[in-house]
């Protein structure tokens, strides 16, 4: 079975997407954080199974302000499964992240997204079942 082992983010700050990460991903640990006087920093924070590779710009380039999501191309969202929606939700709104679109209610997961501080969007699933043909049904 395939499955997505990591992501490569491009982020203004390193800091910032590690607080992120950690309210909707409290079993993510950071693996690696380097940080070199002569080039970008970069860290992989994640578990066992997945992590996110994050790192800083390339010393020297000229990052573009954020793109606008399902607009330009690019990744429109990153999604994870957490086991605790309502308490990722709330220590969301606690830190002033902001919610994308309203998702419908459906019979066996819930979804919410949210924006990080740099424009990504999240989308943030809970599943009540482990049956991929309820896991995946679409209604």
């Amino acid at each position: 079975m395939s499955k997505i082992e990591h992501l490569n983010i491009t982020v203004p700050n390193i800091d910032e997407a590690i607080k992120f990460i950690q309210i909707i991903a409290p079993d993510f640990k950071i693996r690696k954080d380097v940080k070199s006087s002569t080039s970008y920093r970069w860290v992989h924070i994640g578990n066992d199974e997945c992590y996110f590779a994050l790192q800083e710009p390339h010393f020297g380039s000229d990052p573009e302000s954020p793109r606008k999501t399902y607009k330009n191309y690019g990744v429109n969202h990153i999604a994870i499964i957490v086991s605790d929606l309502l308490k990722v939700e709330k220590d969301l709104v606690k830190y002033g992240y902001k919610r994308s679109i309203e998702t419908p209610v459906e019979k066996y997961r819930k979804r919410l997204y949210f924006f990080d501080n740099f424009g990504f969007e999240w989308e943030l699933i809970e599943y009540s079942t482990q049956d991929p043909t309820e896991k995946f049904l679409y209604e």
